[in-house]
């Protein structure tokens, strides 16, 4: 920045001294702060801007990398993938003539189709939310305080209001 030394500065300082006079010097010692204050605040936002858009260009670069590297590993997976069936096809072709007695339906049955998944099929547990109920004892029921029959509000609380003493006044 600029250089200035202690002699400089007290020469300006007399000077802006004797210019302004000594009523006005204090407010626009204020101002001048004040603008040094947004001075240095823009110029650290400015920095804080640069250095976000250096860090995305980065990240950019890394994502492009990463990117690439995937495409390459898909690529070798998949040539991975055609050489193994090219070889599976061979390795399967001889073995239809040796097994001409074998019959082919029930493996492929057995094993599902090539290239799908056999998943198991879905079979109810055939569990009753009634019937657990119901086999419940009455006694335990009436012990552990389960409701047996619906009631409404109101004779919930015309059941449990205490009830008043039928003492003659």
């Amino acid at each position: 920045m600029i250089d200035l030394g202690i002699s400089k500065l007290a020469l300006i300082g007399v000077v802006a001294l004797i210019v302004i006079g000594p009523e006005k010097l204090p407010r626009v010692a204020r101002t001048v702060g004040a603008l040094l204050g947004k001075a240095q605040r823009y110029v650290a936002d400015v920095k804080s801007e640069v250095s976000r858009s250096m860090e995305l260009e980065e990240l950019k670069k890394m994502k492009d990398s990463v990117e690439s590297a995937a495409r390459d590993v898909e690529s070798s997976v998949q040539s991975g993938a055609s050489d193994f069936e090219k070889s599976w096809s061979e390795a399967t072709a001889g073995l239809e003539g040796a097994n001409a007695g074998y019959d082919q339906n029930n493996h492929q049955d057995a094993l599902g189709s090539i290239g799908s998944p056999v998943h198991p099929v879905y079979k109810h547990p055939k569990k009753n939310w009634r019937v657990k109920q119901k086999a419940m004892p009455q006694w335990y029921k009436a012990r552990a305080g389960v409701r047996t029959r619906t009631q409404s509000g109101a004779a919930r609380v015309a059941r449990f209001r205490p009830r008043s003493s039928s003492v003659p006044r």
